[in-house]
């Protein structure tokens, strides 16, 4: 039997950013593609295509074009204005200084206040949450907006719960996500909501996203933070010791590799990054293990030795002391397949 796809609609205005609509729009689009040939967990290659999951449909505030904050100019079939939004499964705001304006603000949150219950899930893409927030629709609930706007929406809707910090939340069928290009990270994982993580990594792949990223990961990575701290001669290494985590990243070794003795070494890199190496080096691993754990088929055996833990007994106490909980548990609570080794769960 032919499946209907599911209609996500994208909600922009003038002075839009551009990719806060075109982001989310890819990832349901070639999660559509993927899924129509066969991809992923939809069959082999050479099958005969399955039917599409998604249709994107872009939405205007106002009544014919719009253009984004980079110049980049939308024509939508439909309008808010026009009153003419076609049934959807999900509706998606994007974020961007024309959202702050006004005008445009009171029109989206008004026609959010009246039509937000005919849609299964709603979905603000960084500053998208001005509209919704103004709303009332998310008073009580949490939500999470690009890092430099989020102690003003704190302050203008009181009534929010703001988690500066989070990639993106969930709270009932409303998403929030952070700034721009977790927006990407959002739409993947509704796709993964809605059809599984072979699909959603499937997806990810196609777009060549660096990698998938778990809604509760911090928005600045550390090695991001380290590249934004360091001096030029640091400035490739965080990179590299993340591709390498399963190699000897001891002062000695590090050191070597930019040219230091490892006295020099150790002073420096505390210095720029008010740490010591080996506990920056811990937070890359942890945090490696914290990504990984939530990917299918993923056991704490095989993953220990690839982030470069000493046995998968090391692995486990260093995770516990850090995070209050084992890998396995970790695991079980945050991947949608469950642990990658059953018999592990709930051990220490």
């Amino acid at each position: 039997m032919t499946r209907v796809p599911a209609c996500i609609g994208i909600v922009g205005y003038d002075d839009v950013n551009a990719l806060d609509v075109t982001g989310p729009a890819e990832v349901f689009a070639n999660a559509a593609d993927l899924a129509e040939w066969g991809l992923a967990e939809w069959g082999a290659a050479g099958a005969p295509p399955a039917s599409r999951p998604y249709r994107v449909v872009l939405i205007g505030v106002a009544a014919g074009s719009f253009t984004s904050e980079s110049g980049l100019t939308f024509t939508p079939r439909h309008s808010l204005a026009a009153d003419d939004v076609p049934a959807l499964d999900t509706l998606v705001i994007a974020g961007g200084k024309g959202l702050r304006e006004p005008a445009t603000n009171t029109a989206v949150a008004r026609w959010l206040a009246g039509n937000a219950q005919r849609f299964r899930r709603v979905a603000s893409v960084c500053t998208g949450i001005y509209g919704l927030a103004a709303s009332g629709l998310m008073d009580g609930r949490r939500v999470t907006t690009h890092w430099r706007f989020a102690d003003d929406v704190a302050r203008r809707f009181p009534a929010l719960s703001v988690c500066g910090n989070a990639l993106f939340l969930k709270d009932g069928p409303f998403y929030t996500s952070a700034g721009i290009t977790a927006g990407i990270d959002l739409a993947l994982s509704l796709v993964e909501e809605d059809h599984g993580p072979a699909l959603a990594l499937a997806t990810a792949r196609e777009l060549v996203v660096f990698m998938k990223r778990p809604g509760g990961q911090a928005q600045f990575s550390e090695p991001l933070r380290f590249q934004s701290r360091a001096s030029d001669r640091f400035a490739d290494l965080s990179a590299w010791m993340l591709g390498n985590l399963h190699r000897d990243l001891s002062v000695e070794e590090l050191a070597l590799r930019v040219n230091l003795s490892p006295r020099q070494f150790r002073r420096r890199f505390t210095a720029a990054l008010g740490r010591p190496p080996a506990d920056y080096v811990a937070d890359l691993r942890l945090g490696e293990a914290c990504r990984r754990l939530v990917q299918p088929g993923v056991s704490v055996d095989s993953l220990a030795p690839a982030i470069g833990f000493r046995s998968a007994d090391a692995f486990r106490r260093a995770f516990r002391q850090r995070y209050g909980v084992s890998p396995s548990q970790y695991q079980a609570h945050f991947s949608p397949a469950g642990p990658g080794d059953k018999t592990m769960a709930g051990t220490a």
